[in-house]
């Protein structure tokens, strides 16, 4: 993993002052913010011990199956010191250029599902309905999940709507659009489909952004994803869509 050291020469903030100046901010603000924050390192250590998530298909044609393992977040990303952290929404563009800075990607539906059920600490959503693009709420929903895990530590799921990878976006001639799914009720049922209605900057509380690392284990081999999203047979292991041409934001 390319994670950078944290910037000492650079100003940044806990996550407690982070939300306090960005308070009253509109979301290009506050996404660049973030995003300097972040690619300066300023980030809790806990986000690099990235999780293994195994997954596999049977070749239709061949009748053997095909197992593949990659390596995932352990939350969402965040931001802050190790004592002063907080989950930080972002539009798919920031997310990009931190997921391209860290040798990572975003992931599909079909790889939030395997993330859900492969999870250790399952939380139920929490919507809220006031302000739902505000800073404010984004801090006030990450303490709500905070009193929820109480500590339990592990790859943790249901707390967020994934910002995530589809060819509809491409296919439905949603150039300027993000693509966003999940928020898995304890039942394992995602509240949210998946949606390419949302503009590109619409960011809310409940959007998360997820990385995975770029290389997959396929039969113990690595690939880059982008090779596994190209392969006919080998794409059903990463995606459950129709079209898979679409690799980034």
């Amino acid at each position: 993993m390319n994670w950078p050291a944290r910037n000492s020469s650079v100003e940044t903030h806990g996550a407690t002052a982070f939300y306090e100046t960005v308070a009253a901010w509109k979301w290009r603000e506050r996404d660049s913010l973030a995003k300097q924050e972040i690619l300066n390192g300023n980030y809790p250590s806990f986000l690099k011990k990235f999780v293994n998530v195994h997954t596999s298909i049977t070749d239709s044609i061949t009748g053997k199956i095909i197992s593949a393992y990659y390596f995932v977040s352990p939350d969402y990303l965040s931001l802050g010191t190790d004592d002063d952290w907080a989950r930080i929404p972002l539009t798919p563009m920031a997310a990009q250029v931190i997921a391209d800075s860290f040798h990572c990607f975003l992931p599909t539906r079909k790889m939030v599902n395997d993330i859900y059920e492969q999870s250790i600490v399952k939380l139920a959503p929490v919507p809220m309905y006031a302000f739902r693009d505000s800073s404010v709420t984004m801090w006030q929903h990450h303490l709500i999940i905070e009193g929820q895990r109480k500590g339990r530590k592990g790859l943790i799921s249901g707390i967020k709507k994934d910002v995530v990878l589809s060819g509809k976006l491409i296919h439905d001639a949603k150039p300027n659009h993000e693509a966003i799914y999940g928020w898995h009720k304890l039942d394992g049922k995602p509240i949210q489909p998946l949606y390419t209605g949302h503009i590109n900057w619409w960011v809310d509380y409940s959007h998360g952004i997820r990385l995975v690392y770029r290389t997959i284990w396929v039969n113990g081999k690595p690939m880059d994803y982008t090779l596994v999203f190209r392969d006919p047979v080998l794409q059903k292991l990463l995606s459950d869509e129709e079209w898979n041409d679409f690799e980034r934001y």
